[in-house]
């Protein structure tokens, strides 16, 4: 009954993109079509608070309400996935180690793959599970893995992770975004742990996927994201629903060299949070562009040095980097170059002689420093009869 059910769920997305999701906590939504117009101002979105941040330098390019505390709902999960893939990169876990389900992981609510206690998966299944299906279960099974068999524990880092990405406005209390009292994020908050998440490229492998299965076929997978499949180079992310958070979503997509993320949080239907991500995003990549910095050691003449066992010195700049603009500007950013004409020695490797700032129209966009890049002593009596005589000696 259960695969015959996520069939009938999978044709009935294929059908039509506004048809119903499953909500995160189990509830029903509304599928009237409520999307704004496209000439509706960004601040009209029919979304509570919502944010645009560029993932590459966290530029925030539209905000609404961008810091007040709301219910979360299962974007909450975004962290709980986060903090699986730093366990990852810190070789503490990898995707093919098995995860035992606990009574508590298999007693949760709303959307989930049923898991059973005593049920193994691979973290891979479950990441699978958590970021197509938004399965609470499966969520809640890989923070009890990662938190040392304590939910009370994985929610102490998520916390701490939390704070140490400058999420001033949001409190986690457990890893699912079930609603609970105190439970709180804001758009921008989520925005910064999206961008987090997605310093992992390999996370893509499960926020992309539009349908898949588990169990060799028996359980079914449909995205509850269906930007996924809807919107032109979305990468995720995460989409999250409760009686108390309403419909919400951090959707992420790159075209080119710009990759976006739009969260929008507290709307009142399904349609509403994609149409609403959709306008931020299509905003974004109509009227922004990443700007690639192009500054190099080349074009720096050496600096001279006094009192140095040589005359100059060689310096470099590491200048690489993205600067995202409106589109247009390109052209108007221009270097301002500062370099100290001459040094006194002992100069250091890596020693600060100067700086390249590129501004737009009074507005500082990057600065870059110009170091050393050699180092270079400081000429003594002693040094000076040595090099004296070490060229008598060579003549």
């Amino acid at each position: 009954m259960k695969k015959l059910f996520a069939i009938l769920l999978a044709a009935a997305l294929f059908a039509s993109p506004s048809a119903a999701l499953a909500s995160d906590s189990g509830e029903a939504e509304t599928t009237q079509e409520t999307a704004a117009p496209a000439e509706t101002p960004l601040s009209e979105i029919p979304a509570k608070s919502g944010v645009l941040m560029d993932a590459a330098t966290g530029t925030v390019l539209f905000e609404k309400e961008a810091h007040t505390p709301m219910a979360p709902a299962s974007i909450t999960k975004i962290m709980t996935m986060l903090l699986v893939m730093e366990e990852i990169q810190a070789g503490k876990l990898t995707m093919q180690d098995r995860v035992t389900c606990s009574a508590n992981a298999a007693s949760m609510g709303g959307t989930q793959i049923w898991l059973k206690e005593g049920e193994q998966m691979t973290v891979q299944e479950l990441m699978k599970a958590t970021a197509v299906a938004s399965a609470n279960d499966a969520a809640m099974a890989l923070a009890e893995h990662v938190g040392g068999g304590s939910e009370e524990a994985f929610v102490e880092r998520m916390n701490a992770r939390a704070a140490e990405l400058g999420m001033n406005d949001t409190l986690f209390c457990n890893p699912t975004g079930l609603d609970a009292e105190g439970h709180v994020s804001s758009a921008y908050d989520v925005a910064l742990m999206s961008r987090a998440l997605l310093q992992f490229p390999e996370i893509t492998q499960f926020t992309t996927i539009w349908m898949d299965s588990l169990r060799e076929g028996r359980t079914e997978l449909v995205n509850t994201n269906k930007l996924v499949r809807f919107y032109k180079g979305c990468t995720g992310l995460k989409t999250g629903t409760t009686s108390d958070a309403g419909s919400c979503v951090s959707a992420s997509a790159a075209r080119g060299k710009l990759h976006l993320i739009s969260v929008v949080m507290g709307c009142r239907t399904s349609s509403e949070r994609f149409s609403s991500a959709r306008q931020l995003l299509d905003y974004g990549f109509s009227h922004y562009t990443m700007f690639e910095t192009s500054v190099s050691k080349e074009q720096f003449t050496p600096v001279k040095v006094k009192h140095g066992v040589l005359p100059e010195v060689a310096v470099e700049v590491d200048a690489s980097g993205s600067v995202i603009l409106e589109k247009g500007r390109e052209k108007l950013v221009a270097e301002e170059i500062t370099l100290e004409p001459e040094v006194e020695a002992p100069v250091e490797p890596g020693q600060v002689l100067g700086r390249v700032r590129l501004m737009l129209e009074g507005e500082e966009l990057a600065s870059f420093e110009i170091r050393a890049a050699e180092k270079v002593e400081r000429m003594t009596f002693g040094r000076a009869f040595g090099m004296l005589f070490e060229r008598i000696a060579g003549l």
